[in-house]
Order: C-alpha cells, then structure tokens, then sequence
C-alpha cells in the first residue's frame, strides 16, 4: 500500500464516519477504494483480507445492490461438502443477504468480517424477497423487481501499514 493524499470530497466522506465512533481514534480511516459496477457486473465472494483494520465501511451511490454473504471453509470442506449449503449447479449458497439501497451505509466488521465471505451475485435486476436480512430496514418490499443501473462504491477503512513514498515529483 502506498500513501497518498485523500481528495477532499472523499475526506468529507471519511470524517462523517469517524464520527459514527465506528473506528477508535487510533484506527481511522485512511483508505478509500471507488468502484463503479454496471448493470450484470459484481464481485466474486472474497474477504478483504489482513492488509486492512478488520471493519470496513460502504457507501452505496446510484443503483442499489444486494449483498451475499458465504460461510468461510477451506477448499478441503468444500470437496468433502461438510457442511456447506450448494445449490442445484453445486455452488455454495448464500447465508445471508442485504439490500444494500442507493445512499446507505454498510458497516461489516466481527463474525461478517472474519468468518465470511461478501460478494454480489452478475444479475442486471434484484426480486426482492423475504432472505434480505434487513428488508424491515428498507423502502423495498417482498415481490419487488429492481431493476440494476451504474452504482459507484466508497469503500472507506483503515489500512494500518502503508508506505509513503512520492512516485511522481
């Protein structure tokens, strides 16, 4: 990781988290990732890893998006299939979704953050039903079809070593 300078809207972004008291003040933020999904693109599940402070905060801009998280197995569980939920193509389901819609907040840390994996399923249109964990939190109701347009990402956190080294002078 190599250290650069925040752009100021992005740094608006960051100290409206830090006072959620999400991070302590000696984890704060200082690690942005923009990224922009179209209609029928996501994300492979993944963690993100021991580069970063184990929690992780998205702001969710344009479309909304939904969220799959997986139990964390090594390959070895997955060829023995103990106790991993597939579904009819022999791919693992998902054990919990979220609705993550236009202008939220994601705060993923603890038990989401180390014992599973978070991806977004390549669909270019959501149906809404009643496995969205937070559905009691959200505009959408059961039955509905959203439709998928561009949605750009913050995802802020903290990256405890970095190294600051000017590339361009």
């Amino acid at each position: 990781m190599i250290s650069e300078k925040i752009p100021e809207w992005l740094e608006f972004y960051m100290d409206k988290i830090n006072k959620l008291a999400v991070y302590n003040q000696s984890n704060r933020p200082n690690h942005v990732l923009v990224n922009e999904y179209l209609p029928g693109q996501g994300i492979m599940p993944h963690t993100d890893g021991p580069l970063f402070h184990p929690i992780v905060t998205t702001i969710t801009c344009g479309s909304h998006t939904v969220l799959e998280f997986y139990e964390r197995h090594s390959t070895e569980d997955f060829t023995k299939d103990q106790g991993c939920t597939t579904s009819e193509l022999g791919l693992p389901k998902p054990c919990a979704t979220l609705l993550l819609e236009r202008q939220s907040l994601l705060i993923l840390q603890e038990d989401m953050y180390h014992r599973h994996l978070h991806g977004i399923s390549e669909q270019t249109q959501d149906t809404i039903d009643e496995t969205i964990k937070n559905l009691h939190l959200c505009q959408a109701k059961v039955g509905d079809e959203l439709k998928r347009s561009t949605r750009i990402s913050l995802t802020i956190r903290n990256a405890p070593k970095s190294t600051k080294i000017k590339l361009f002078s």
